[in-house]
């Protein structure tokens, strides 16, 4: 852990917490690709208009019938396997998500189960900042002792939600699951997470009971993303002791390619360290930070003793962000 960060925790804890570290990285994409050309003709626009719009070129789609347990337990373990963790060894398996199969019982014990995994098991909502909420949550039972080694999940099949003819919805989403391993005592940091919510703006983006279709205002939507993110990603990095333009690498969540740009020119940014990885998967909710994550580690971008920014909006109106010390090699 960097001299920074660690004077920034020992301010901020007590001597009995310990910190935790990312050790593992794993996901999941279902199969079918579909490109915009499958999309457009419901919602009236030529191909190339999704594109400019959002920046997305496809997505994937779980097929009708799809468990979002079974993807969830996919991620979980191509991360365990990552990791050279065992199920048995997991204390703790969280799933953040806004599309589980059912109302009742919660995917995450029955991910555990697929996994080998027979400890605390819980899901998380918070839509898009599902995962920073998962995270938030994690860290806080790690370095309280009350967990050694948690496994934290993003999963979403998106595509059970969407209007086809809803153009403000149909050509942003797709499905997918990413996860992380962390430990207890493990190179790297978990920084504070920061998280935040304004329910004044619950309507922004909604599904309801009875129809469960998906419904959002985009253009107040992209407002309170790009203000709730700049604010957020100051405080963490505040937080973590670090100032915010020296960070090595900044993952948002993956909702649209102008929210991405309009953050690193809000931020003054290097656009280069801003991952977009939104073209080939859509946005996933709370599955694109660790898929962000993952298509940084797959192009060369992501290696040890990185300071990385994780952050991400979702509805209710919520927020997060966290300032991590990669530690994996």
């Amino acid at each position: 852990m960097s001299a920074t960060l660690e004077q920034a925790h020992s301010r901020k804890r007590p001597d009995a917490l310990v910190h935790a570290g990312i050790v593992g990285l794993g996901c999941a994409l279902p199969p079918r690709v579909v490109p915009n050309a499958e999309i457009s003709p419901s919602i009236g626009v030529q191909d190339d208009w999704i594109e400019r719009r959002t920046g997305i070129r496809e997505r994937r789609y779980a097929e009708p019938g799809a468990r979002l347990a079974e993807l969830a337990a996919a991620a979980g373990r191509a991360a365990l396997a990552d990791a050279g963790v065992s199920g048995a060894q997991v204390d703790l398996v969280l799933v953040a998500s806004c599309s589980q199969d059912s109302v009742m019982p919660n995917a995450a014990p029955q991910v555990a189960h697929e996994l080998g995994a027979q400890r605390a098991a819980f899901d998380v909502g918070s839509a898009c900042t599902g995962f920073l909420a998962a995270l938030a949550a994690a860290r806080a039972m790690l370095a309280s002792g009350a967990a050694r080694t948690a496994l934290v999940i993003g999963a979403e099949i998106m595509s059970r939600h969407i209007d086809p003819n809803d153009r403000n919805t149909a050509a942003l989403f797709g499905d997918g699951a990413g996860a992380i391993v962390a430990t207890a005592g493990a190179p790297g940091e978990l920084g504070p997470v920061i998280l935040g919510s304004d329910g004044a703006h619950a309507g922004l983006v909604v599904a309801d009971r009875e129809t469960q279709l998906l419904a959002m205002d985009g253009h107040e939507t992209f407002k309170q993303a790009v203000r709730r993110l700049s604010e957020v990603s100051i405080a963490a990095s505040e937080a973590a002791g670090l100032p915010l333009g020296e960070l090595d690498l900044y993952v948002y969540h993956q909702a649209n390619t102008r929210i991405l740009t309009s953050l690193a020119q809000r931020l003054a940014l290097d656009p280069l360290k801003v991952v977009d990885a939104i073209a080939t998967v859509g946005n996933t909710s709370a599955a694109s930070v660790p898929l962000a994550l993952e298509q940084a580690r797959s192009d060369g971008r992501l290696s040890a003793g990185m300071r990385v920014l994780l952050g991400a909006v979702g509805s209710g109106f919520t927020w997060g962000a966290s300032v991590v010390e990669w530690g994996m090699t």
